[in-house]
């Protein structure tokens, strides 16, 4: 397991980021302690969750992801060899509320999230609080001021953001600097092999500012795993399948064009006696800009069993096939 340099900060990350957005839902309490038991065991020191989590999750489960994490924390006296990472700007029923201000990214409410997500993380800080997504209806330097307020009282390392597209990255960038407010110093988006937007932008900016970039959904989802053989759902309790969630994924990956791909993809890496999940993984871990790869699991064996990506490099021919996917599905 590597060690990486968290964007131009002096903080060291594990190149793989634990995601756990199915705690609480795909995996219960006893399940979700035995997959942080492995990534511990595995070097995996830092892990990624939200507030708002779990994925696919009943209004009364939300907020459970985070309960089940400082439950292990506690339990392993985990907390100082941990780097994590919450997000808030979503709305948690069981959290302050359910008014027009439990949620978004206003002051009022992200210093009540942050409080929130403490009690249930049984811990006096966070390492990197991420707003979640963009808030149309908060100026920025609001939202900035509430996040700096937070690092200066000690209850947040360091601030982050999800899902920003570059221009609202690059005004929240110019803000801090223009009010001396604490800046982001990563970003989280979406990439993949079958998923490659954020090149043209985002990569580029956090390059040029010197911001982290982990990067979520590198395995698209389990599509990249080729267990999908046809459109059909399978009947057990998969990430497309989810009753809340489901759609949003499907409507990324769930089609006939990627399906032929990976197939294409799985069957080529067969041959050459290599797990598509692994190549697709290890494409994502060797890309330029990429910090690290948040991968999740609903069992201990897929955890294991993705990790298994870190040992088996990818030979030019394979880097070429990989690459070439993104350009097949492109209009």
């Amino acid at each position: 397991m590597r060690t990486q340099r968290f964007g131009k900060t002096g903080l060291k990350v594990s190149e793989i980021c634990l995601g756990t957005m199915t705690f609480g839902n795909q995996a219960d309490q006893a399940t979700s302690f035995a997959i942080m038991d492995a990534a511990d065991q595995a070097g995996v020191f830092f892990f990624d969750t939200a507030d708002v989590y779990p994925l696919g999750g009943a209004p009364e489960q939300i907020g459970s992801t985070e309960q089940i994490i400082g439950s292990w924390l506690l339990e392993r006296r985990a907390r100082n060899r941990v780097v994590l990472a919450t997000k808030c700007g979503g709305r948690v029923p069981a959290g302050p509320g359910s008014g027009p201000n439990d949620e978004g990214l206003s002051y009022k409410h992200i210093i009540a999230a942050c409080e929130a997500s403490l009690r249930r993380l049984q811990t006096d800080y966070i390492d990197l609080y991420q707003v979640h997504w963009p808030d149309p209806t908060t100026p920025i330097d609001e939202t900035l001021r509430a996040l700096d307020a937070l690092v200066r009282a000690g209850k947040v390392r360091y601030i982050g953001c999800s899902n920003y597209p570059a221009w609202q990255l690059a005004d929240a960038l110019w803000t801090s600097r223009a009010q001396n407010l604490a800046s982001f110093i990563s970003a989280q988006p979406r990439y993949n092999l079958l998923y490659r937007m954020i090149e043209d932008e985002i990569l580029p900016l956090c390059h040029a500012h010197g911001l982290a970039t982990m990067v979520y959904n590198p395995l698209a989802g389990g599509m990249l795993t080729g267990r999908y053989r046809s459109l059909e759902l399978p009947a057990d309790n998969t990430r497309f399948g989810l009753e809340r969630s489901g759609e949003l994924y499907r409507r990324r990956y769930w089609n006939e064009s990627v399906l032929e791909i990976v197939h294409a993809l799985g069957d080529f890496f067969a041959g050459r006696g290599k797990s598509l999940t692994h190549a697709a993984l290890r494409w994502v871990l060797d890309r330029p800009g990429v910090t690290c790869a948040i991968v999740g699991a609903s069992q201990p064996a897929q955890l294991q069993d993705s990790l298994a990506a870190l040992a088996i490099p990818l030979d030019e021919e394979e880097r070429q096939v990989c690459d070439d996917a993104w350009f097949s599905l492109a209009p």
